[in-house]
């Protein structure tokens, strides 16, 4: 205590210039998210924290205060995603900040939820000491509980009511995460008994609603939910608002809601935008590489019609407010993060510099020193825990005196829509035959944990699968093997490539590898550079058209298919489910 009392007095004196800063910026133009205003003003930074935001800091200049010169260049707060699964980036948190802190993300809103379902919330240890050296700050929400899945799929580990709890009175806890409506739908008491804990430790509970409106969103708002990301279109977003939520515009690599909720705010006369932010949820290496992050929808914004200001409020202080951090991030003030962005044109939003932790990052859209990854521990490796299959094991067995089936497929409408479509297929001896000619797969989801060994088969189709089979071990939001195919042996050498390589994401075909993705920390990320990993991607997304799949990114869509909170059907290691009764259902309707 002595030494952080002792810090804290420091911080003051710095504030009233009885201490000097460690750097100074001059010659720049504040932007001003609180007031809406630009003026010309210089900054004061101590110890990674503004001390002083005013028209002359020279008071607070010593003999080694380090003088940055931002040439009239606009001075913006560092960038907030409000809603992140870091993991679905197959990055880890290191080559993650490399890739997106260029771009002007200084903070992320997460659960480390992948990382749960794998290794557990111990196993965040070795998380947080990775972000404690990033440029890059995390603030963390305790998964509302895991599995998410209903009926529950398998994890490594689980969060209840009672974990939920304990974690509250973390420090470094700054919420619920991702509360989704189902949960609150069937008054799930383990649920009920977390937002209840919230309620007693003044906790924020975050939610996920996809299509809530009218008496279904008046039920979930009962819960104390304040933060919800999944608006499909702007009526839905414009009504959340209405009743009181903040809403969180997403902008991800697989859904692309932004051009449609933005309506919410350029069609309508009310104060709508400054209780609005933007989050990318789940977004990949290419993405980031060809487009950039928080700052493309910054730019997506502008270019729909939104003011610049009102679009780097959404990027920043509506964001904090939104998450109850606007103490530490959101705008340049005095006792804030020193997360300053140098942009030479608000209307293009060109970032020329980042300042993260009160430290000069990356000029240009690139890092200034390549991140050091740290010695990752055995704790994050040999996490697929499963016997080699074979090929019998993707096949789907009926009666044998049967001679065909009429099954319901789990069709693909994109990556966030998926219905029921009923396939008439073909049997020998007993062997339901897949029918790439129709558009149908087998698709399987695996345990990996070594808990159970359960095994789940169903069809999909909406895939144009040709031949062969793709396979990944990341799959939110459980991170079993998921794998699809129109050939048992091929799935069976998917499925077995990333048991023995201990992670990854697979393409194969005529009992050929065509791309293999590793990834070696918890069978979910990897340490390569964003770069590296953007080339890997384009390797998998070629390696998966090449077998027939005319989707945009069919391994990315695939991964998500054991998610339950999404419409209208999923499958876990446990069966296919009907995510509308929010139970297991026979894909074998008829047998004839």
């Amino acid at each position: 205590m002595s030494d952080r009392l002792t810090a804290f007095k420091a911080l003051i004196q710095a504030g009233g210039a009885k201490r000097p800063a460690d750097l100074v910026i001059q010659n720049g133009q504040l932007v001003n998210v609180m007031t809406a205003e630009i003026y010309p003003a210089e900054v004061a930074i101590y110890q990674g924290k503004i001390v002083a935001v005013d028209p002359d800091v020279s008071a607070y200049i010593g003999s080694q205060t380090q003088i940055i010169d931002a040439q009239q260049q606009y001075l913006v707060p560092g960038l907030i995603d409000g809603h992140i699964h870091v993991e679905c980036s197959k990055l880890s948190m290191t080559s993650f900040a490399e890739a997106v802190v260029p771009h002007g993300t200084t903070s992320i809103v997460s659960g480390l939820d992948e990382y749960i379902s794998v290794i557990g919330v111990a196993g965040l240890t070795e998380i947080f000491k990775e972000v404690e050296q990033l440029p890059m700050r995390v603030f963390w929400g305790a998964p509302f509980k895991t599995p998410y899945t209903i009926p529950a799929s398998t994890i490594a580990d689980n969060i209840n009511s009672d974990v939920q709890a304990q974690l509250q009175k973390r420090a470094d806890v700054y919420g619920v995460w991702e509360t989704v409506r189902e949960a609150v739908e069937t008054l799930d008491e383990d649920t009920l008994k977390t937002l209840l804990s919230a309620q007693d430790n003044h906790q924020p509970v975050w939610g996920c609603a996809p299509m809530a409106t009218g008496t279904k969103l008046n039920e979930y708002l009962m819960s104390g939910v304040r933060v919800d990301h999944e608006s499909y279109d702007h009526q839905e977003l414009l009504e959340k608002v209405r009743k009181g939520i903040n809403v969180v515009i997403r902008e991800s690599s697989v859904t692309h809601f932004l051009a449609e909720n933005i309506r919410a705010i350029t069609e309508t006369d009310g104060q709508i935008a400054r209780h609005v932010s933007f989050c990318t949820d789940d977004v990949n290496a290419m993405d980031i590489d060809q487009k950039g992050h928080l700052d493309h929808l910054v730019r997506l914004a502008i270019a729909a019609g939104v003011a610049p200001m009102t679009a780097i409020q959404m990027a920043t202080i509506n964001s904090a407010e939104a998450y109850r951090v606007d103490d530490q991030i959101g705008l340049i003030a005095p006792n804030r993060h020193a997360d300053i962005l140098f942009v030479s044109d608000l209307n293009q939003f060109k970032i020329t510099k980042v300042l993260a932790k009160g430290q000069p990052v990356a000029t240009d859209y690139q890092i200034d020193t390549p991140l050091v990854r740290p010695v990752r521990p055995a704790s994050l490796a040999n996490t697929v825990v499963r016997e080699r299959v074979q090929a019998s094991d993707f096949e789907y067995h009926v009666a044998e005196s049967a001679q065909q089936v009429t099954v319901q497929t789990i069709a693909s409408e994109g990556p966030f829509v998926r219905r029921a479509k009923t396939k008439t297929l073909a049997v020998q001896d007993g062997i339901v035959q897949i029918d790439p000619a129709q558009d149908v797969a087998l698709i399987s989801v695996l345990e990996r944990f070594g808990k159970n060994g359960n095994q789940s088969l169903g069809f999909t189709s909406g895939w144009t699968l040709k031949k062969g089979a793709m396979a990944s071990s990341a799959a939110p939001d459980d991170n079993n093997l998921i794998v699809m195919g129109v050939n048992p042996a091929d799935m069976a050498l998917a499925v077995n490539t990333l048991i023995e390589r201990d992670g990854g994401q697979v393409v194969v075909a005529d009992g050929e590898i065509l791309s293999f993705l590793p990834l070696p920390i918890a069978g979910i990320v990897s340490d390569v550079t964003p770069a590296e990993l953007a080339i890997q991607e384009k390797a998998i997304l070629k390696a998966s058209q090449a077998i027939g799949s005319q989707v945009v990114d069919p391994m990315f869509y695939m991964t998500f298919l054991p998610i339950t909170a999404i419409p209208d059907l999923a499958i876990t290691d446990l069966g296919n489910v009907d995510c509308n009764q929010l139970t297991l259902f026979d894909p074998i309707l008829e047998i004839q």
